[in-house]
């Protein structure tokens, strides 16, 4: 391995003046709101600000697979936050998270109103709340929530650390490459031997656990993120493969992965609940912009 002049840390760590990279603008070590404004709000109980990235999917395919089994207590109003323009750090984004990211929701049909952020617990208090997509049994739901936790503290190794050092970082560097490629191929391993033995991760019924987890490792599987489906050897994973192109599959996924997408026609976005016309419509036209 090529060594690079090695980094010296000082005594007392400080912010650098010039933050370089993908997200310099946005990266700062204080919490809290940098201006004041209200977030906008629907006509529908609960009400979601969040922005299509793999945790922000999560969420939206998890509300679009409850309208798909006919719960229309979840409709939905979704308000796009634009993380690199720093909507997120607006006091009414912080008011409901004080994390300052995506996505987050507010429940009006409880009083006072509930806010919910981080993405597992969104999934979580909704399969509670309809009671979709989430084992009944004691055995069954601990099985399935293994998973989603699992995905929780996996993902941003995924993404934080290979995703950034990969495709993000100002320049490339092989060190933090090699760390976090080989911790992601783990991951992806861990995922393939759960998957030769179990049609879906919480076992033999679709969960939450899998609307988590499809976002990041399926999208990696056909190149979606970080473009690096060949450099990760995935066709290799034959059982994610096969979860994955299943879960593909689902209008419902379909659906929950353009909401509040930051390309093509705003109204093709399926803010709300569409018709299979407009699924189409929309999905070709993202087809078009990617030529």
């Amino acid at each position: 391995m090529s060594q690079p002049n090695e980094y010296q840390p000082p005594q007392v760590w400080r912010a650098p003046e010039d933050a370089s990279g993908r997200f310099g603008g946005i990266n700062r070590p204080e919490a809290g709101a940098r201006f004041d404004a209200e977030l906008p709000r629907g006509g529908h109980p609960l009400q979601l600000y969040s922005l299509a990235t793999p945790n922000g999917q999560k969420v939206t395919i998890m509300l679009e697979e409850l309208l798909a089994a006919g719960v229309r207590e979840a409709e939905y109003d979704a308000h796009l936050i634009r993380i690199m323009e720093q909507e997120q750090f607006s006091s009414g984004f912080v008011a409901i998270n004080p994390n300052s990211k995506i996505p987050a929701l507010l429940d009006y049909s409880e009083e006072p109103p509930v806010r919910v952020f981080e993405s597992g617990a969104i999934l979580l208090y909704l399969a509670d709340k309809f009671r979709h997509f989430l084992p009944d049994s004691h055995a069954g739901r601990s099985e399935a929530l293994n998973w989603l936790f699992w995905l929780q503290g996996s993902a941003p190794f995924v993404g934080g650390g290979f995703g950034h050092f990969y495709a993000y970082a100002p320049f490339k560097q092989e060190y933090p490459i090699n760390r976090y490629t080989m911790e992601t191929k783990r991951l992806l391993d861990v995922l393939d031997r759960r998957l030769a033995d179990e049609r879906y991760l919480g076992g033999p019924e679709y969960s939450i656990a899998d609307m988590a987890a499809w976002p990041w490792f399926g999208r990696l599987l056909d190149g979606t993120i970080y473009d690096a489906a060949t450099f990760l050897d995935t066709g290799r994973y034959t059982h994610v493969r096969r979860w994955a192109d299943a879960i593909a599959a689902r209008p419902a996924v379909q659906r929950g992965i353009i909401v509040n997408s930051t390309t093509g026609d705003p109204a093709g976005q399926l803010h709300e609940r569409h018709e299979a016309a407009d699924i189409d419509k929309a999905l070709q036209a993202r087809r078009e912009l990617a030529k």
